[in-house]
């Protein structure tokens, strides 16, 4: 059974560093695409950033480049989200999803970030 669980969210005030957490299972970790997306109240969901097993260079949405790194830790079996120099308008929800290379996808259940000014 395919399961992404999120951690590492929590409250921070603006300028601060986060780093979030998504621990797979259930799935090769040598031939995925993983990525970090978020959504706030009242707002469509947002891709923030996106990593693949094949190394090509990580995707970050423009809000977040620069201040976002994603990372992996295959040993683990877990994909990091690094925020740095944390915003109000980052609080949201994050949600990590993977893509297998059979077509389907999986989501996590989220974190909840707030970032207080």
């Amino acid at each position: 059974e395919v399961e992404l669980v999120e951690s590492g969210g929590g409250l921070v005030q603006a300028g601060e560093s986060l780093r979030l957490s998504c621990k797979a299972s259930g799935f090769s970790f040598d031939d995925y695409a993983i990525g970090w997306f978020r959504q706030a109240p009242e707002k469509e969901r947002e891709g923030v950033s996106c990593i693949t097993s094949d190394e090509s260079t990580p995707y970050y949405g423009d809000s977040v480049k620069g201040r976002f790194a994603i990372s992996t830790d295959n040993a683990k079996n877990t994909v990091y989200l690094q925020m740095d120099n944390l915003k109000p308008e980052d609080t949201a929800v994050y949600y990590c999803e993977a893509n297998l290379n059979n077509g389907e996808s999986y989501w996590g259940q989220g974190t909840q970030v707030t970032v207080s000014p």
